[in-house]
């Protein structure tokens, strides 16, 4: 270990939902075939949000057992520089001291059946960074990327919040593929947060016919359009679904991608999809959400997919992120210091005020 590496370090601390809490806890060692990173920014995500305000999905409710565990530093979207590691890891990464680094979200077992076909986004165990002892998160100044992690290297070139925001961009472009976008389609974007632009972008790429981005945020719909929407639809002042039966000859959308986490957007978008439409949800939702099935069934028999994390889409989000493509100035609109975590939690929580809210370890 270097000498200049700490003994001790700032950390946020989960103790349970609405309990996060500032903390002077050890620095982490690397063990054999780990790698140390100093922390340069962590994402708020709004899951994040939603693990702190007690969603069932995190904490378990009469239906499913807890996921997320207490005593874990929360961040799950992040980057650092490398500060330790052995012949092992720098071998198997292909990383050395000084190098900028991300890591998936997930940190896979290798052993189950999803891993060993690879299908590592859906590890059993499913251990992701920030909500599990196994994997402590990065709103810290230092962090652990262990032996199994999946590593890439980003251009030390762009401001650290910028590559952080890789996570939520691969996960974007993940929804995107599963939507099988072709040439001739109209494809509609339901939300204009961080992963709603990244799916514009990740849609755009793919040269439909249309992407259409909704949401009920101006500015956020402005991004939109910068980020590759051909038409933006306010829904608090216009009904999407009759612009988009005007828009294709009163079929409907091909594609709907579902970015809010809002239950609204979910009969929404059934009700804009043409027949034989796709419809891709990748929002989280902090409660139950219902719907007239037979939409998908009898009316229009719709492929409805989900979609979680971002599976092979890291390289693609990071050529993306340096291209210098998208407006990520915007995009990431808002950096505070560690010790502002709960200033930054209630910046996502309001929604209004803030795009992608980061972190910045001293």
């Amino acid at each position: 270990m270097s000498d200049q590496i700490p003994e001790k370090m700032q950390a946020v601390i989960c103790h349970g939902p609405e309990d996060y809490r500032l903390e002077e806890v050890a620095v982490p060692r690397p063990g054999p075939g780990e790698a140390l990173v100093r922390v340069e920014a962590v994402g708020i995500c709004a899951s994040d949000l939603k693990c702190y305000h007690g969603a069932a999905k995190f904490w378990g409710d009469e239906n499913r057992p807890a996921w997320a565990e207490t005593m874990v530093i929360p961040g799950h979207e992040f980057v650092g520089k490398v500060v330790a590691l052995d012949e092992a890891a720098a071998g198997r990464w292909d990383i050395a001291v000084g190098d900028r680094v991300v890591s998936e979200q997930i940190v896979p077992c290798w052993e189950c059946r999803y891993c060993k076909r690879g299908e590592y986004h859906m590890c059993a165990p499913h251990d992701l960074y920030g909500f599990k002892r196994r994997t402590p998160g990065a709103m810290a100044s230092y962090m652990v990327y262990p032996a199994e992690a999946l590593v890439h290297k980003v251009s030390p070139d762009i401001p650290a919040h910028h590559a952080a925001f890789t996570e939520p961009l691969s996960c974007s472009l993940h929804a995107v593929e599963r939507a099988r976008i072709s040439f001739e389609d109209v494809v509609v974007v339901a939300g204009c947060g961080p992963i709603g632009l990244g799916m514009v972008a990740g849609a755009r790429a793919k040269n439909p016919m249309h992407v259409i981005a909704l949401d009920m945020a101006t500015e956020k719909l402005e991004l939109a359009a910068r980020c590759g929407a051909d038409r933006v639809i306010n829904i608090a002042e216009e009904d999407p679904v009759e612009i988009i039966r005007d828009l294709t000859d009163g079929y409907g959308a091909d594609v709907y991608l579902e970015g809010t986490g809002h239950p609204s957007a979910v009969p929404q978008g059934l009700n804009l999809l043409r027949k034989l439409g796709r419809y891709v949800e990748y929002g989280v939702f902090g409660s139950d959400v219902t719907v007239d099935w037979s939409i998908i069934s009898d009316d229009k028999e719709l492929d409805v997919l989900g979609a979680h994390l971002g599976p092979y889409c890291w390289p693609a989000a990071i050529r993306m992120i340096e291209s210098g493509v998208l407006p990520m100035d915007d995009i990431c609109s808002h950096q505070l210091p560690l010790a502002d975590f709960q200033k930054g939690l209630d910046l996502v929580a309001k929604g209004t005020e803030s795009v992608k809210v980061s972190l910045i370890p001293q």
